[in-house]
């Protein structure tokens, strides 16, 4: 018997307001064509007043939870993915485990931006199978609206916001395609930081910033690298390409879904792609993606995952689940 992480459930939430290309370009100098072309994004959502990454994350680990059929009592552990936190201070994960009454259990926030979900991901299964914990939430959830550049056409138009979430509990596994997590697989290197990165922070500039990108470049990097991390992480899980029922990937832009697809040698009709109706939603996009295809039936329990991500730092990682 082996100790595996297993995912009982899954859930997302989105913002009330829904705002196509068209109205978009109200506000903002492009066009459908134009963004259509280039992306492949034709809706976001965008929060509200009232709506913040941590009440995002909490509608999401709810659903989560009745997906699981659980009660939130029995989590002992929350690590919530963000680069759009409530506060500086405290984690968000903490508001979290409030808004859902959980009076006590270990909650933490996680910080790798696109590539946030993997590393929960990983951490929290390292937890579970360390005996540490027995069930966890792992959220991914963003507010990437209050930091874009509005007069930025060609970044603020990819941008949306989100949350999604898993329920992962500790379970022994055994025969040839157990359930669980098989492997993950995860990387950094900061020398790309100015490539992708928001130009603030408390200890800098005093002030949250804005999101700067150089698209171009970030694409070149991102087809190279998730291609890689996916066969590394298959090969840990001794494991091909062609095992693959489904690839859950960061819903960044969708030429580069289509490029890692080839590169990998994939059909394209074996990847969960949302970028069209959420956009780019950081640390939510994967599990917003995989609680879609999980609620659309498209993903049975058996089918063999691949989730993977790539974000600002640069990080990048990619995980093997049987669901």
């Amino acid at each position: 018997m082996t100790v595996r992480s297993v995912i009982l459930g899954t859930g997302s939430a989105l913002p009330a307001q829904r705002v196509s290309n068209a109205e978009l370009a109200e506000r903002v100098d492009t066009s459908d064509e134009w963004i259509v072309e280039r992306t492949g994004i034709r809706f976001r959502h965008l929060a509200g007043p009232d709506e913040t990454t941590g009440t995002l994350a909490a509608d999401a680990a709810r659903a989560a939870l009745e997906s699981a059929g659980i009660e939130a009592a029995s989590i002992d552990l929350i690590v919530l993915a963000t680069a759009t936190p409530d506060q500086t201070f405290p984690a968000t994960a903490t508001r979290v485990q409030n808004a859902l009454g959980i009076l006590d259990c270990v909650a933490f926030d996680v910080a790798a931006v696109c590539s946030g979900f993997l590393y929960a991901v990983q951490v929290a299964d390292s937890m579970l199978r360390a005996g540490v914990h027995r069930r966890a939430l792992v959220i991914g959830a963003e507010t990437f609206s209050r930091i874009l550049d509005w007069e930025d056409r060609t970044t603020c138009v990819l941008f949306g916001d989100g949350a999604g979430a898993i329920v992962l509990e500790a379970q022994d596994t055994a025969g040839e395609a157990p359930q669980g997590i098989l492997s993950t697989k995860l990387h950094a290197d900061g020398r790309y930081n100015d490539l992708l990165y928001v130009d603030g922070g408390p200890s800098t500039t005093g002030t949250v910033g804005k999101l700067r990108m150089k698209g171009r470049e970030v694409f070149r990097h991102a087809v190279v690298n998730l291609a890689a991390v996916m066969n590394e992480s298959l090969a840990l899980a001794g494991l091909q390409p062609s095992d693959v029922d489904w690839v859950v990937p960061h819903q960044a832009n969708a030429r580069i879904l289509d490029a890692t697809a080839r590169k990998l040698d994939l059909p394209p009709e074996k990847v969960i792609v949302t970028v069209d109706r959420h956009a780019n939603t950081s640390a939510a996009s994967v599990p917003l993606a995989l609680d879609a295809a999980v609620r659309d039936g498209r993903i049975q329990r058996g089918d063999l995952l691949v989730l993977e991500a790539m974000g600002g730092g640069f990080t990048w990682g990619a995980a093997v689940v049987r669901f």
